[in-house]
């Protein structure tokens, strides 16, 4: 029925409801991933997402500046080190936080060498989606290539290894 109402009226007289979206144009939107419709709201309309987003970080900072999670038990206990006795690569990533935020980067490192870069990479990511939005544009998520992924856990798996070795006992939670 489509090509028959195509070939009477003419593909642009068509309403857009009898055209389907694979045939509306070759290579528009060939699962890369992007939209072709713009947002739908822009400025401030559009921030609560990314503000709320904003506003859960400050606040799990304020709250790990004003309760210290050196205190035995504060947060509770890490149930992999519970278990097993060894340090998962999270482990000392609230102590690094709560170092940092009173202003102790060497502290801070020495609870976790992943935390600040994380911390950083979060910040950067908020804040290019905030202005994403605000200028009424979607957020595109960066790609990472297999390969970069793969790398990328295999240091934090040699790291969390290292870390709870004789060698690596400098790495160690303080």
């Amino acid at each position: 029925m489509i090509a028959v109402a195509v070939a009477v009226i003419g593909p642009t007289r068509l309403p857009l409801f009898f055209v389907e979206s694979t045939h509306v144009a070759p290579g528009a939107d060939s699962g890369s991933g992007r939209f072709l419709a713009p947002p739908k709201h822009r400025g401030w309309r559009a921030m609560p997402l990314p503000l709320l987003t904003a506003g859960a970080g400050i606040g799990a900072l304020a709250l790990l500046h004003f309760r210290d999670p050196h205190e035995e038990g504060a947060y509770g206990y890490c149930p992999f080190y519970a278990l097993t006795g060894l340090y998962c690569p999270g482990c000392g990533g609230m102590r690094a936080v709560h170092n940092l935020t009173d202003g102790r980067v060497i502290d801070s490192l020495h609870s976790s060498l992943i935390a600040i870069p994380l911390i950083l990479v979060l910040a950067v990511w908020v804040g290019a989606w905030t202005m994403h939005a605000w200028r009424g544009q979607r957020l595109v998520v960066p790609k990472m290539e297999r390969s970069t992924m793969w790398i990328l856990l295999s240091v934090i798996a040699v790291y969390s290894v290292f870390r709870n070795t004789p060698w690596g006992s400098w790495l160690a939670p303080i």
